[in-house]
């Protein structure tokens, strides 16, 4: 996930972040009512985490989940579905038909990070490999997608086993390349929604590094925001540092653009529509006395509407032209700006849709474990499915990861909790898998009802 839950990378000790790993199974019942799947998942656990530890040892980046597609494709074929392989790159659609009724598409994101893991797990990564820049990497799941895969496995067991309990068909999709923005793109561009039944629901779920381990929350409405990558190509007059008078700083002119940029969120944006404008990165010069003849920026903009996004966007365009002309730069050496091509879309859950499914799984989990969260300013790809027809019911949610005891100790003030993204990050595997694969089977199950 393109994004940082809790804004503070850890000061958490590493034998406490590890024995997060050890924990045994969660052990609050299920709700009366359907405790038999929190039963049968419990007894899956064993299998599950050795599952869980095979996926964090061995994470592959963004459009290269090779090995991680084959080995999942290997049980969902196993369990009966229909599956087929190198959809959109490296994803899996694997189909189960049960007579006629709803389209329930599920999904999971299959990509690590070009991170190097510091956690001090016994299983921890120890993955080297390239990035599609080429740069040599350590890589690790430091976003949780191996709990994702885990949990998505369990609920494909669950619901092929329990076919007398539902009608209609199951599409369950395991996606590349969410990291990079790209991974639902390429799966809709290469006919998810022709080549395999159309879903009329889509459900995912994403854990989260500021819920307690187990607790599920949900945000009706705008859950997650546009992403984009901008890059800013400030060009000047280079010269003798000595001599500025016969230059066009780019330096100079640069450091104004960025002050700027600030009035698009501070002074121009309505403070209760939400927005962020990040510059992440200045690059110029190579030398003391040397005025360059350029400099680049790189920001991240961050939106929920596409009339927000649209306006920042042409703003930044705006600010880059305007301070050029202040700096007497010419026409033809005016600020370059380019959107890149990793735009991820904010994720919308259907208010009315959100609520029911919250309601589902208050019914069904003991009182307090769900709750309503905010929305964030983080990126998650999963929002295009729904995007792409929006007839669709669509609902992603959160699963907690912090063992409790560290969300007291960081209460309490008495540490920070690492964020997603971070290379300590390590949830509690085996309370994520439990809840999450309860919630998604549970979802399921009451959106393909029988009548």
């Amino acid at each position: 996930m393109r994004h940082v839950l809790a804004a503070v990378l850890a000061a958490v000790s590493l034998p406490s972040i590890a024995g997060a790993q050890t924990a045994a199974p969660p052990a609050s019942a299920p709700a009366p009512r359907q405790s038999e799947i929190g039963a049968a998942i419990a007894g899956d656990m064993d299998g599950l985490m050795t599952l869980y530890r095979d996926l964090h040892a061995n994470p592959e980046l963004s459009g290269q989940e090779i090995n991680t597609a084959g080995k999942l494709a290997r049980r969902l074929r196993a369990m009966k579905f229909d599956v087929t392989e190198k959809v959109g790159g490296t994803g899996v659609v694997a189909v189960m038909k049960n007579g006629s009724g709803p389209v329930l598409l599920i999904r999971a994101d299959m990509d690590g990070l070009p991170v190097t893991e510091q956690t001090g797990l016994a299983f921890a990564s120890k993955v080297r490999a390239k990035t599609a820049e080429g740069v040599d990497t350590g890589v690790m799941h430091a976003c949780g997608h191996d709990t994702h895969m885990t949990a998505f496995i369990e609920t494909a067991k669950l619901l092929s086993a329990r076919k007398d309990q539902w009608k209609g068909t199951l599409v369950m999709i395991l996606q590349p390349a969410e990291e990079t923005g790209k991974g639902a793109r390429a799966m809709l561009e290469d006919g998810l929604y022709n080549r395999f039944p159309r879903p009329t629901h889509a459900i995912a779920f994403h854990d989260a590094a500021n819920l307690e381990a187990g607790k599920i929350g949900y945000t009706p409405g705008y859950a997650l925001a546009n992403v984009d990558s901008v890059d800013i190509v400030v060009k000047g007059v280079g010269g003798h540092g000595a001599y500025p008078q016969a230059t066009k700083d780019p330096i100079v002119l640069g450091a104004r653009i960025v002050t700027t940029l600030q009035t698009l969120v501070s002074r121009e944006q309505d403070p209760q529509d939400p927005a962020v404008v990040t510059v992440g990165s200045f690059q110029a010069g190579t030398k003391h006395n040397i005025i360059p003849d350029e400099a680049k920026l790189q920001l991240t903009v961050r939106s929920y509407s596409d009339e927000t996004r649209a306006k920042l966007i042409k703003g930044i365009e705006r600010i880059a032209r305007g301070e050029a002309i202040a700096a007497g730069i010419p026409d033809d050496r005016m600020p370059a700006v380019s959107v890149q091509d990793e735009f991820t879309p904010s994720t919308y859950n259907p208010p009315e849709f959100a609520e029911k499914m919250a309601a589902v799984l208050r019914g069904h989990f003991p009182q307090g474990q769900v709750v309503k969260t905010p929305a964030v300013m983080g990126g998650e790809d999963f929002g295009r499915y729904y995007r792409a027809d929006k007839s669709i019911a669509s609902f992603i949610f959160w699963v907690g990861g912090v063992p409790a005891d560290q969300m007291a100790k960081a209460a309490a003030g008495q540490l920070s909790l690492p964020s997603l993204h971070s290379p300590f990050w390590a949830p509690e595997a085996d309370k994520v898998v439990a809840s999450a694969s309860e919630a998604m089977t549970v979802l399921a199950l009451d959106i393909l009802k029988r009548d």
